[in-house]
Protein backbone atom coordinates (compact mmCIF):
# COMPACT_ATOMS: atom_id res chain seq x y z
CA UNK A 1 0.00 0.00 0.00
CA UNK A 2 1.63 3.32 -1.05
CA UNK A 3 2.33 5.85 1.72
CA UNK A 4 0.05 8.82 2.12
CA UNK A 5 1.06 12.23 0.85
CA UNK A 6 0.83 13.81 4.31
CA UNK A 7 3.61 15.52 6.17
CA UNK A 8 4.45 12.33 8.07
CA UNK A 9 5.42 10.64 4.81
CA UNK A 10 7.33 13.57 3.29
CA UNK A 11 9.32 14.59 6.38
CA UNK A 12 11.55 11.47 6.44
CA UNK A 13 12.03 11.80 2.67
CA UNK A 14 13.22 15.36 3.08
CA UNK A 15 15.54 14.40 5.91
CA UNK A 16 17.13 11.48 4.07
CA UNK A 17 19.38 13.60 1.78
CA UNK A 18 20.47 15.72 4.76
CA UNK A 19 21.38 12.68 6.83
CA UNK A 20 23.10 11.07 3.86
CA UNK A 21 25.22 14.18 3.25
CA UNK A 22 26.04 14.47 6.96
CA UNK A 23 26.98 10.80 7.22
CA UNK A 24 29.18 10.98 4.14
CA UNK A 25 30.90 14.14 5.42
CA UNK A 26 31.39 12.54 8.83
CA UNK A 27 33.01 9.41 7.37
CA UNK A 28 35.18 11.37 4.97
CA UNK A 29 36.28 13.68 7.79
CA UNK A 30 37.44 10.81 9.98
CA UNK A 31 39.34 9.36 7.05
CA UNK A 32 41.50 12.47 6.74
CA UNK A 33 44.98 11.49 8.02
CA UNK A 34 45.56 15.01 9.34
CA UNK A 35 42.83 14.48 11.96
CA UNK A 36 44.64 11.51 13.50
CA UNK A 37 47.96 13.36 13.28
CA UNK A 38 46.60 16.39 15.17
CA UNK A 39 44.93 14.19 17.80
CA UNK A 40 48.14 12.26 18.43
CA UNK A 41 50.09 15.53 18.44
CA UNK A 42 47.82 16.88 21.16
CA UNK A 43 48.58 13.78 23.26
CA UNK A 44 52.32 14.33 22.83
CA UNK A 45 51.94 18.00 23.73
CA UNK A 46 50.00 17.10 26.89
CA UNK A 47 52.96 14.93 27.90
CA UNK A 48 55.35 17.87 27.47
CA UNK A 49 52.90 20.15 29.29
CA UNK A 50 53.44 18.15 32.48
CA UNK A 51 57.13 19.06 32.25
CA UNK A 52 56.97 22.73 31.24
CA UNK A 53 54.34 23.52 33.90
CA UNK A 54 56.68 22.73 36.79
CA UNK A 55 58.11 25.39 39.09
CA UNK A 56 55.28 27.86 38.44
CA UNK A 57 55.24 28.77 42.15
CA UNK A 58 51.87 27.16 42.89
CA UNK A 59 50.82 25.95 46.32
CA UNK A 60 49.18 22.60 46.99
CA UNK A 61 47.67 23.87 50.22
CA UNK A 62 44.99 25.85 48.33
CA UNK A 63 41.75 23.86 48.18
CA UNK A 64 40.33 22.86 44.82
CA UNK A 65 40.36 20.19 42.13
CA UNK A 66 43.43 21.72 40.48
CA UNK A 67 46.14 23.03 42.81
CA UNK A 68 49.80 23.99 42.78
CA UNK A 69 51.63 23.78 39.48
CA UNK A 70 48.70 21.81 38.06
CA UNK A 71 46.87 25.13 37.65
CA UNK A 72 49.31 26.12 34.93
CA UNK A 73 49.13 22.59 33.53
CA UNK A 74 45.36 22.88 33.21
CA UNK A 75 45.63 26.31 31.59
CA UNK A 76 48.25 25.23 29.05
CA UNK A 77 46.54 21.89 28.47
CA UNK A 78 43.18 23.49 27.72
CA UNK A 79 44.88 25.93 25.34
CA UNK A 80 46.38 22.92 23.55
CA UNK A 81 42.92 21.39 23.11
CA UNK A 82 41.58 24.73 21.83
CA UNK A 83 44.27 25.22 19.20
CA UNK A 84 44.33 21.59 18.06
CA UNK A 85 40.54 21.61 17.82
CA UNK A 86 40.65 24.71 15.61
CA UNK A 87 43.19 23.04 13.31
CA UNK A 88 41.06 19.89 13.08
CA UNK A 89 37.93 21.89 12.21
CA UNK A 90 39.73 24.01 9.62
CA UNK A 91 41.50 21.08 7.93
CA UNK A 92 38.33 19.00 7.79
CA UNK A 93 36.15 21.84 6.51
CA UNK A 94 38.53 22.64 3.67
CA UNK A 95 38.88 18.97 2.75
CA UNK A 96 35.13 18.28 2.77
CA UNK A 97 33.73 21.58 1.47
CA UNK A 98 36.37 23.65 -0.30
CA UNK A 99 38.10 20.76 -2.02
CA UNK A 100 34.83 19.28 -3.26
CA UNK A 101 33.90 22.64 -4.76
CA UNK A 102 37.29 23.02 -6.44
CA UNK A 103 37.18 19.45 -7.79
CA UNK A 104 33.57 19.91 -8.99
CA UNK A 105 32.48 16.78 -7.09
CA UNK A 106 29.83 18.84 -5.30
CA UNK A 107 28.02 19.10 -8.65
CA UNK A 108 26.96 15.46 -8.30
CA UNK A 109 24.97 16.51 -5.23
CA UNK A 110 23.45 19.84 -6.27
CA UNK A 111 22.55 18.46 -9.71
CA UNK A 112 20.05 16.23 -7.95
CA UNK A 113 16.93 17.64 -6.27
CA UNK A 114 18.99 18.65 -3.24
CA UNK A 115 19.07 22.30 -2.21
CA UNK A 116 22.30 24.12 -1.46
CA UNK A 117 21.06 24.84 2.06
CA UNK A 118 20.83 21.13 2.74
CA UNK A 119 24.35 20.63 1.35
CA UNK A 120 25.85 23.25 3.68
CA UNK A 121 23.95 22.06 6.76
CA UNK A 122 24.75 18.41 6.05
CA UNK A 123 28.42 19.14 5.53
CA UNK A 124 28.55 21.14 8.75
CA UNK A 125 26.88 18.39 10.78
CA UNK A 126 29.32 15.81 9.43
CA UNK A 127 32.36 18.00 10.04
CA UNK A 128 31.06 18.89 13.51
CA UNK A 129 30.56 15.24 14.41
CA UNK A 130 34.12 14.37 13.43
CA UNK A 131 35.47 17.43 15.26
CA UNK A 132 33.60 16.46 18.42
CA UNK A 133 35.09 12.95 18.36
CA UNK A 134 38.60 14.32 17.87
CA UNK A 135 38.08 16.94 20.58
CA UNK A 136 36.66 14.40 23.02
CA UNK A 137 39.79 12.28 22.62
CA UNK A 138 42.00 15.33 23.16
CA UNK A 139 40.02 16.22 26.30
CA UNK A 140 40.67 12.73 27.66
CA UNK A 141 44.39 13.24 26.97
CA UNK A 142 44.12 16.43 29.04
CA UNK A 143 42.41 14.49 31.83
CA UNK A 144 45.26 11.97 31.72
CA UNK A 145 47.77 14.83 32.10
CA UNK A 146 45.87 16.24 35.10
CA UNK A 147 45.58 12.75 36.59
CA UNK A 148 49.35 12.40 36.33
CA UNK A 149 50.03 15.93 37.50
CA UNK A 150 53.20 17.96 37.50
CA UNK A 151 56.22 16.45 39.24
CA UNK A 152 56.96 19.38 41.54
CA UNK A 153 59.51 17.62 43.75
CA UNK A 154 62.30 15.14 43.14
CA UNK A 155 60.47 12.73 45.42
CA UNK A 156 57.31 12.73 43.29
CA UNK A 157 56.69 9.44 41.51
CA UNK A 158 55.69 8.98 37.89
CA UNK A 159 52.04 7.93 37.82
CA UNK A 160 52.52 4.41 36.52
CA UNK A 161 48.83 3.62 35.84
CA UNK A 162 48.42 6.79 33.77
CA UNK A 163 51.53 6.11 31.69
CA UNK A 164 50.81 2.41 31.24
CA UNK A 165 47.08 2.64 30.51
CA UNK A 166 47.19 5.95 28.62
CA UNK A 167 50.04 5.07 26.27
CA UNK A 168 48.92 1.45 26.11
CA UNK A 169 45.38 2.33 24.98
CA UNK A 170 46.73 4.50 22.16
CA UNK A 171 49.18 1.81 21.01
CA UNK A 172 46.42 -0.82 21.04
CA UNK A 173 44.25 1.41 18.83
CA UNK A 174 47.12 2.02 16.41
CA UNK A 175 47.86 -1.70 16.24
CA UNK A 176 44.16 -2.48 15.73
CA UNK A 177 43.93 0.11 12.95
CA UNK A 178 47.02 -1.27 11.24
CA UNK A 179 45.79 -4.86 11.43
CA UNK A 180 42.29 -4.12 10.11
CA UNK A 181 43.71 -1.95 7.34
CA UNK A 182 46.03 -4.76 6.23
CA UNK A 183 43.57 -7.64 6.67
CA UNK A 184 40.25 -6.06 5.71
CA UNK A 185 41.13 -2.79 3.99
CA UNK A 186 39.47 -0.64 6.64
CA UNK A 187 40.54 3.04 6.56
CA UNK A 188 43.35 3.39 9.08
CA UNK A 189 42.60 6.89 10.42
CA UNK A 190 38.87 6.31 10.75
CA UNK A 191 39.31 2.97 12.49
CA UNK A 192 41.87 4.28 14.97
CA UNK A 193 39.80 7.34 15.92
CA UNK A 194 36.55 5.40 16.39
CA UNK A 195 38.32 2.75 18.46
CA UNK A 196 40.33 5.28 20.44
CA UNK A 197 37.43 7.27 21.92
CA UNK A 198 35.85 4.50 24.02
CA UNK A 199 39.18 2.85 24.80
CA UNK A 200 40.95 5.96 26.15
CA UNK A 201 37.86 6.88 28.19
CA UNK A 202 37.84 3.38 29.68
CA UNK A 203 41.58 3.57 30.34
CA UNK A 204 41.16 6.90 32.16
CA UNK A 205 38.34 5.54 34.32
CA UNK A 206 40.51 2.55 35.24
CA UNK A 207 43.25 4.91 36.52
CA UNK A 208 40.93 6.62 39.01
CA UNK A 209 41.17 4.04 41.83
CA UNK A 210 44.98 3.78 41.60
CA UNK A 211 47.75 5.97 42.93
CA UNK A 212 51.15 6.55 41.29
CA UNK A 213 52.43 3.16 42.46
CA UNK A 214 49.19 1.19 41.88
CA UNK A 215 48.07 1.74 45.45
CA UNK A 216 44.30 1.75 45.85
CA UNK A 217 42.81 5.22 46.44
CA UNK A 218 39.23 6.49 46.91
CA UNK A 219 37.72 7.16 43.48
CA UNK A 220 35.74 10.15 44.74
CA UNK A 221 38.97 11.95 45.66
CA UNK A 222 40.23 11.69 42.07
CA UNK A 223 37.05 12.73 40.28
CA UNK A 224 37.13 16.27 38.89
CA UNK A 225 33.56 17.30 38.01
CA UNK A 226 34.40 21.00 37.74
CA UNK A 227 37.20 20.23 35.28
CA UNK A 228 34.77 18.16 33.20
CA UNK A 229 32.27 21.06 33.19
CA UNK A 230 34.99 23.43 31.96
CA UNK A 231 35.92 20.96 29.21
CA UNK A 232 32.29 20.64 28.11
CA UNK A 233 32.00 24.42 27.92
CA UNK A 234 35.17 24.60 25.81
CA UNK A 235 33.58 22.26 23.26
CA UNK A 236 31.02 25.01 22.67
CA UNK A 237 33.81 27.20 21.28
CA UNK A 238 34.71 24.50 18.78
CA UNK A 239 31.06 24.28 17.71
CA UNK A 240 31.26 27.97 16.81
CA UNK A 241 34.69 27.80 15.19
CA UNK A 242 33.63 24.82 13.08
CA UNK A 243 30.79 26.92 11.67
CA UNK A 244 33.33 29.68 10.96
CA UNK A 245 35.53 27.16 9.13
CA UNK A 246 32.54 25.89 7.15
CA UNK A 247 31.57 29.44 6.11
CA UNK A 248 35.14 30.33 5.09
CA UNK A 249 35.65 27.08 3.16
CA UNK A 250 32.68 27.81 0.89
CA UNK A 251 34.73 30.55 -0.72
CA UNK A 252 38.37 30.10 0.32
CA UNK A 253 41.09 27.47 0.28
CA UNK A 254 42.81 25.69 3.12
CA UNK A 255 45.42 28.30 4.06
CA UNK A 256 42.96 31.20 4.15
CA UNK A 257 40.37 29.14 6.03
CA UNK A 258 42.89 28.31 8.75
CA UNK A 259 43.98 31.96 8.84
CA UNK A 260 40.41 33.18 9.28
CA UNK A 261 39.74 30.60 12.00
CA UNK A 262 42.82 31.68 13.91
CA UNK A 263 41.88 35.33 13.35
CA UNK A 264 38.38 34.77 14.77
CA UNK A 265 39.95 32.87 17.66
CA UNK A 266 42.27 35.77 18.54
CA UNK A 267 39.55 38.38 17.98
CA UNK A 268 37.18 36.39 20.20
CA UNK A 269 39.75 36.39 22.98
CA UNK A 270 40.38 40.14 22.69
CA UNK A 271 36.78 41.25 22.08
CA UNK A 272 36.03 41.78 25.78
CA UNK A 273 38.89 44.23 26.15
CA UNK A 274 38.66 46.13 22.88
CA UNK A 275 34.85 46.14 22.40
CA UNK A 276 33.06 44.64 25.39
CA UNK A 277 34.29 47.19 27.90
CA UNK A 278 32.79 49.94 25.76
CA UNK A 279 29.39 48.26 25.33
CA UNK A 280 28.26 49.09 28.88
CA UNK A 281 29.25 52.47 30.26
CA UNK A 282 29.48 53.17 33.98
CA UNK A 283 32.06 54.28 36.53
CA UNK A 284 32.38 52.33 39.79
CA UNK A 285 33.10 54.14 43.03
CA UNK A 286 34.52 51.09 44.78
CA UNK A 287 34.42 47.34 45.28
CA UNK A 288 32.54 45.53 48.02
CA UNK A 289 34.73 43.73 50.52
CA UNK A 290 31.97 42.68 52.90
CA UNK A 291 28.19 43.20 52.93
CA UNK A 292 26.14 42.43 56.03
CA UNK A 293 22.50 43.14 57.03
CA UNK A 294 22.17 45.64 59.85
CA UNK A 295 19.60 43.48 61.70
CA UNK A 296 18.33 39.90 61.39
CA UNK A 297 15.48 39.66 58.92
CA UNK A 298 16.99 42.22 56.54
CA UNK A 299 19.01 39.68 54.53
CA UNK A 300 17.04 40.10 51.28
CA UNK A 301 17.29 43.92 51.20
CA UNK A 302 13.95 43.83 49.39
CA UNK A 303 11.54 45.04 52.06
CA UNK A 304 11.21 48.79 52.66
CA UNK A 305 13.35 49.67 55.65
CA UNK A 306 15.93 46.90 55.14
CA UNK A 307 19.49 48.11 55.66
CA UNK A 308 22.94 46.75 54.76
CA UNK A 309 26.41 47.78 55.89
CA UNK A 310 28.85 47.86 52.97
CA UNK A 311 32.62 47.77 53.59
CA UNK A 312 34.97 48.67 50.74
CA UNK A 313 38.38 47.16 50.04
CA UNK A 314 39.85 50.57 49.24
CA UNK A 315 38.52 53.99 50.36
CA UNK A 316 35.94 55.66 48.13
CA UNK A 317 37.47 58.74 46.49
CA UNK A 318 34.25 60.42 45.31
CA UNK A 319 31.75 62.46 47.30
CA UNK A 320 28.67 60.48 48.33
CA UNK A 321 25.70 62.13 49.99
CA UNK A 322 22.76 60.65 51.93
CA UNK A 323 19.96 59.85 49.48
CA UNK A 324 22.26 59.06 46.56
CA UNK A 325 21.19 56.02 44.57
CA UNK A 326 23.07 52.79 45.20
CA UNK A 327 23.70 50.24 42.41
CA UNK A 328 25.91 47.16 42.29
CA UNK A 329 26.97 44.62 39.67
CA UNK A 330 29.41 41.70 39.44
CA UNK A 331 31.45 43.48 36.72
CA UNK A 332 33.33 46.81 36.91
CA UNK A 333 31.60 48.17 33.78
CA UNK A 334 28.10 47.63 35.19
CA UNK A 335 27.20 44.57 33.13
CA UNK A 336 24.67 42.44 34.99
CA UNK A 337 23.43 45.29 37.17
CA UNK A 338 21.33 43.80 39.99
CA UNK A 339 19.08 46.74 40.99
CA UNK A 340 16.81 48.01 38.19
CA UNK A 341 17.38 51.49 36.82
CA UNK A 342 15.07 53.35 39.21
CA UNK A 343 14.77 57.14 39.12
CA UNK A 344 16.31 59.46 41.73
CA UNK A 345 14.20 59.88 44.85
CA UNK A 346 11.81 62.81 44.83
CA UNK A 347 12.59 65.89 46.95
CA UNK A 348 11.06 65.79 50.39
CA UNK A 349 11.18 62.00 50.87
CA UNK A 350 12.50 61.22 54.35
CA UNK A 351 14.86 58.27 53.92
CA UNK A 352 15.23 57.86 57.71
CA UNK A 353 11.63 56.80 58.31
CA UNK A 354 10.66 53.13 58.67
CA UNK A 355 7.34 53.16 56.78
CA UNK A 356 6.78 54.85 53.42
CA UNK A 357 3.57 55.84 51.63
CA UNK A 358 2.47 53.60 48.79
CA UNK A 359 3.07 56.37 46.24
CA UNK A 360 6.83 56.51 46.99
CA UNK A 361 8.65 54.52 44.26
CA UNK A 362 10.96 51.77 45.59
CA UNK A 363 14.65 52.61 45.56
CA UNK A 364 17.97 51.63 47.11
CA UNK A 365 19.75 54.64 48.56
CA UNK A 366 22.78 55.55 50.65
CA UNK A 367 21.67 56.16 54.24
CA UNK A 368 25.02 56.86 55.94
CA UNK A 369 27.92 57.64 53.55
CA UNK A 370 31.56 56.96 54.36
CA UNK A 371 34.95 56.47 52.72
CA UNK A 372 35.52 52.90 53.88
CA UNK A 373 32.05 51.90 55.06
CA UNK A 374 28.52 53.03 54.29
CA UNK A 375 24.97 51.98 55.10
CA UNK A 376 22.41 51.53 52.34
CA UNK A 377 18.65 51.27 52.74
CA UNK A 378 15.67 50.02 50.75
CA UNK A 379 12.91 52.65 50.69
CA UNK A 380 9.56 53.11 48.97
CA UNK A 381 6.05 51.75 49.11
CA UNK A 382 6.96 48.33 47.73
CA UNK A 383 9.72 45.86 46.96
CA UNK A 384 12.49 46.74 44.52
CA UNK A 385 12.67 43.07 43.44
CA UNK A 386 16.40 42.49 43.91
CA UNK A 387 17.54 39.04 42.79
CA UNK A 388 20.23 39.08 45.50
CA UNK A 389 21.82 41.46 48.02
CA UNK A 390 25.32 42.92 47.54
CA UNK A 391 28.18 40.39 47.76
CA UNK A 392 31.92 40.49 48.15
CA UNK A 393 33.57 41.44 44.85
CA UNK A 394 30.64 43.46 43.50
CA UNK A 395 31.37 46.85 41.98
CA UNK A 396 29.36 49.78 43.38
CA UNK A 397 27.88 52.60 41.28
CA UNK A 398 25.86 55.75 41.88
CA UNK A 399 24.17 55.69 38.45
CA UNK A 400 22.51 52.98 36.35
CA UNK A 401 24.52 51.52 33.49
CA UNK A 402 23.99 52.95 30.02
CA UNK A 403 24.34 50.89 26.85
CA UNK A 404 26.52 51.83 23.89
CA UNK A 405 24.42 50.05 21.27
CA UNK A 406 26.88 50.09 18.32
CA UNK A 407 29.59 48.55 20.50
CA UNK A 408 27.14 46.07 22.00
CA UNK A 409 25.92 44.91 18.57
CA UNK A 410 29.47 44.33 17.36
CA UNK A 411 30.41 42.66 20.65
CA UNK A 412 27.39 40.36 20.38
CA UNK A 413 28.15 39.39 16.78
CA UNK A 414 31.75 38.41 17.53
CA UNK A 415 32.10 35.04 19.32
CA UNK A 416 33.07 35.80 22.92
CA UNK A 417 35.52 32.98 23.54
CA UNK A 418 35.95 34.07 27.15
CA UNK A 419 32.43 32.77 27.72
CA UNK A 420 33.71 29.26 26.94
CA UNK A 421 36.89 29.63 29.00
CA UNK A 422 36.04 28.43 32.52
CA UNK A 423 39.59 27.47 33.48
CA UNK A 424 39.91 30.42 35.85
CA UNK A 425 36.85 29.31 37.79
CA UNK A 426 38.37 25.86 38.30
CA UNK A 427 41.82 27.11 39.30
CA UNK A 428 40.21 29.53 41.79
CA UNK A 429 38.24 26.66 43.34
CA UNK A 430 34.86 28.11 42.31
CA UNK A 431 31.87 25.92 41.61
CA UNK A 432 30.54 26.06 38.04
CA UNK A 433 26.72 25.78 37.97
CA UNK A 434 25.37 23.35 35.38
CA UNK A 435 22.90 26.06 34.38
CA UNK A 436 25.84 28.22 33.32
CA UNK A 437 27.31 25.38 31.24
CA UNK A 438 23.92 24.94 29.59
CA UNK A 439 23.68 28.66 28.78
CA UNK A 440 27.20 28.56 27.31
CA UNK A 441 26.22 25.69 25.01
CA UNK A 442 23.01 27.49 23.99
CA UNK A 443 25.12 30.57 23.19
CA UNK A 444 27.43 28.42 21.05
CA UNK A 445 24.48 26.99 19.09
CA UNK A 446 23.11 30.49 18.44
CA UNK A 447 26.51 31.75 17.30
CA UNK A 448 27.01 28.67 15.11
CA UNK A 449 23.58 29.23 13.58
CA UNK A 450 24.56 32.76 12.62
CA UNK A 451 27.78 31.69 10.92
CA UNK A 452 26.00 28.77 9.29
CA UNK A 453 23.52 31.25 7.82
CA UNK A 454 26.49 33.22 6.46
CA UNK A 455 27.88 30.00 4.97
CA UNK A 456 24.55 29.37 3.22
CA UNK A 457 24.54 32.89 1.75
CA UNK A 458 28.12 32.51 0.51
CA UNK A 459 27.44 29.10 -0.99
CA UNK A 460 24.20 30.24 -2.68
CA UNK A 461 26.13 32.74 -4.75
CA UNK A 462 29.08 30.44 -5.50
CA UNK A 463 29.52 29.42 -9.14
CA UNK A 464 30.02 25.66 -9.16
CA UNK A 465 30.32 25.22 -12.91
Amino acid sequence: MPPSRGHAATAPTRMTPLLAIARNAFVESLRQPIVLVVVLLSGVLQYFNTAISAYSMGYRSVAGEVTGDNKLLFDVGMSTVFLCGILVAAFIATAIVSREIENKTVLTIVSKPVGRIMVVVGKYLGVMGATLIATAIMVVFLMFALRHGVLMNASDKIHQPVVFLGVGSVLVCLAFGGFTNYAYGWPFSQTVLIAMLPLVVLAYLVTLPFGPTWKIEPIAANLKPEVIKACIASIGALIVLTSVATAASTRLGQVMTITICLGVFVLGLLSDYFIGRHAFVNQPIGEVETAQPVKPGMESLNRPGDEYTITFGTPVDVKVDPGDRFFYAPSPNGLGMVPPGFAPIAPGVDINRDLFPADVPPALVVLVPGDEQMTVKAIGGGSLGLSRPPESGDSVFLEPTTVNWPARVVWTAIPRLHAFWLVDAVTQASRIPMEHVGLVLVYSVIQAGGFLGLAILLFQGRDLG
